[in-house]
C-alpha cells in the first residue's frame, strides 16, 4: 500500500532543491554513506577488532586472505547503499571519475561536473569525520601500542583506514601505482557502462546498485593490494583532507612515508580520472558501437555471422 510521505520542509522552500542543488545534496549524502561504511569496515579490520580483543594481539591485522575479503565486501556494500540513497535524484555517481566519464561519453552536463565533484569530496570528508568520531578510541589505542614508525603519534596503518598508499614492492615509484589506479578504474567504468546500458543485457528490477557493488568487490579482490584500490578521487582525497587536519600530517599530505614513498596524494586522483574515461571509451569502442550499428540496422545477425544478411529485390 502506497503511503504519502509529507515533506519535512515546506514545499515552497524546496523549489531550489528540484534542480542542481538537490542533485548535489544527493551526491553529498550518497558519498557520505559510501565513506561511512567503507572506511568504517577498514576501521573495524585495522583498529577495532584487534583493540577489542577479537584478534590475536592488539596490533594483529590481515593474518589471512579472509581479512581482506572483509574489507572488499564491506566496500561493496558501501557502494550498494550509497547508490541506493542518491540514485533516484542524481544518478549516484559518488565518484569524480564516474562524473567525468559520463560527461565525456554519456551527455552529462559539463556545467554540473565541478558542483558534483565538490559535493562528492565534501561528502567523503564528512563520512571520514564520522568514522573517526566513532572509532577514535580504537585508532588511538592501536597507534599507542604499535611499534611502527609514527608521525605525530599516528601510524600509516591507522592512516590506511581513511586513505590509500602504495605497496612497498613499488619502492617509491609512481608508475606502478598510477597504472594500477588507471586499470582498476577503467574496469569500474567499463562494467558500470555495461550494467546500465539498456541496449545490452542491462540489470533490471532496480538491482543495478547491487551489481555495481559486486563490481567494486571484484576489483578489490583482483586489483586491491597494489595501492588500496581507491578508484575514486573523492573517496581518497576527502578522507585525506580530514586526516591531515586530524594530525596525520605528512602521511596525508604530501602522502609520504620515509624510505617507502613520497608525494603520493595525487596518484589516486589523476589515475582514476584517466582510467574512468579510458574504461568507458573501451566499452563504447568494443561494445557500444556494435550495439549502435545493430540498432540502426534494426536486425541482429544470425549466430556465427559477422554482419546481417542484406536482401535485395531483383527483377
Amino acid at each position: 500500500m502506497a503511503v504519502e510521505i509529507p515533506a519535512i520542509i515546506k514545499p515552497s522552500r524546496l523549489r531550489a532543491r528540484g534542480g542542481l542543488l538537490g542533485e548535489c545534496l544527493a551526491e553529498f549524502l550518497g558519498t557520505f554513506v559510501l565513506i561511512s561504511f567503507g572506511c568504517g569496515v577498514v576501521a573495524m579490520a585495522v583498529a577495532a577488532l584487534p583493540g577489542s580483543g577479537r584478534a590475536a594481539t592488539p596490533t594483529t591485522i590481515f593474518l589471512a586472505s579472509g581479512d581482506w575479503l572483509l574489507i572488499t565486501w564491506g566496500w561493496a556494500f558501501a557502494v550498494v547503499f550509497g547508490v541506493y540513497v542518491g540514485g533516484g535524484v542524481s544518478g549516484a555517481h559518488l565518484n569524480p571519475a564516474v562524473t567525468l566519464a559520463m560527461a565525456v561519453r554519456r551527455g552529462f552536463s559539463w556545467a554540473k561536473v565541478l558542483p558534483f565533484w565538490f559535493s562528492q569530496v565534501v561528502g567523503a570528508l564528512t563520512g571520514a569525520a564520522l568514522v573517526y568520531l566513532v572509532y577514535h578510541q580504537a585508532i588511538h589505542a592501536y597507534d599507542a601500542v604499535s611499534p611502527a614508525p609514527k608521525v605525530n603519534g599516528h601510524t600509516n596503518a591507522t592512516f590506511s583506514i581513511f586513505a590509500t598508499f602504495p605497496a612497498p614492492y613499488f619502492h617509491g615509484g609512481i608508475w606502478g601505482p598510477l597504472i594500477d589506479q588507471i586499470v582498476g578504474t577503467a574496469f569500474l567504468l567499463m562494467l558500470i557502462a555495461a550494467v546500465i546500458d539498456m541496449r545490452n543485457q542491462a540489470v533490471k528490477a532496480n538491482l543495478g546498485p547491487l551489481v555495481v557493488g559486486f563490481v567494486v568487490a571484484a576489483i578489490g579482490m583482483s586489483y586491491g593490494a597494489n595501492a588500496g584500490y581507491a578508484i575514486n578521487p573523492a573517496r581518497d582525497f576527502g578522507p585525506r583532507l580530514f586526516t591531515y587536519a586530524a594530525g596525520w600530517n605528512s602521511l596525508a599530505f604530501p602522502g609520504s612515508v620515509s624510505g617507502s614513498f613520497s608525494a603520493y596524494w595525487w596518484i589516486p586522483i589523476v589515475g582514476p580520472l584517466v582510467g574512468g574515461v579510458l574504461g568507458i571509451l573501451v566499452y563504447d569502442l568494443f561494445i557500444g558501437d556494435v550495439l549502435l550499428v545493430r540498432a540502426e540496422l534494426q536486425e541482429l545477425p544470425e549466430p556465427g555471422r559477422t554482419r546481417p544478411v542484406v536482401e535485395t529485390d531483383e527483377e
